[in-house]
This record gives structure tokens, C-alpha cells and sequence, in this order.
């Protein structure tokens, strides 16, 4: 195996890992920011509103874009297993 092949099966890993874990790491990023801009505008500093708020909507995000992030796994791995064999016999 070609050492350009490996690094472009890394570089497509890579990117289909970030892809699938931005909505719920941005939706968890959103929450926060609001959530701590709340707290300070009312000087309410209890930390568990936060990190209940955070969990539960990435939670809901999460169970909403399950359906796509599957699918895009299963391409991911269809296109892997297809790809590598043909360029190992190259």
C-alpha cells in the first residue's frame, strides 16, 4: 500500500468522524454559550442547570440526526470496503 493511499483513507476517516459529531458538539457549544450567558445575566450560578440543559438537548439533537449519521457511516464503510481491496491489487 502506497503511503498517499493510507493518508487519504485517514484524511476521509477523519473528516467523516468530524462531520458526524458536529451537530450534537455545536448544538452542546450553542446551549452552553446561552445557557452561561443566562446565568450571568441573572446571577444564578448553579453549574447542574447547565450541564442538564447541555446533555438533554444533545441527547434530542443526537436522537434526531441519528437516521443521518447512520447513513453516512454505512456509506463510509461501503466505500472503505470497496476502496481498499481495489487499491491493494494495484
Amino acid at each position: 500500500m502506497d503511503a498517499q493511499i493510507a493518508v487519504d483513507l485517514c484524511r476521509e476517516a477523519l473528516r467523516v468522524g468530524i462531520i458526524i459529531a458536529a451537530p450534537v458538539l455545536i448544538a452542546g457549544v450553542i446551549i452552553g454559550v446561552t445557557i452561561g450567558l443566562l446565568q450571568a445575566l441573572t446571577q444564578i450560578q448553579e453549574q447542574t442547570i447547565g450541564i442538564v440543559m447541555k446533555i438533554l438537548v444533545m441527547i434530542l439533537v443526537l436522537a434526531y440526526t441519528l437516521p443521518w449519521m447512520t447513513l453516512l457511516m454505512m456509506e463510509y464503510t461501503t466505500d472503505l470496503f470497496t476502496y481498499v481491496p481495489e487499491r491493494m491489487a494495484e
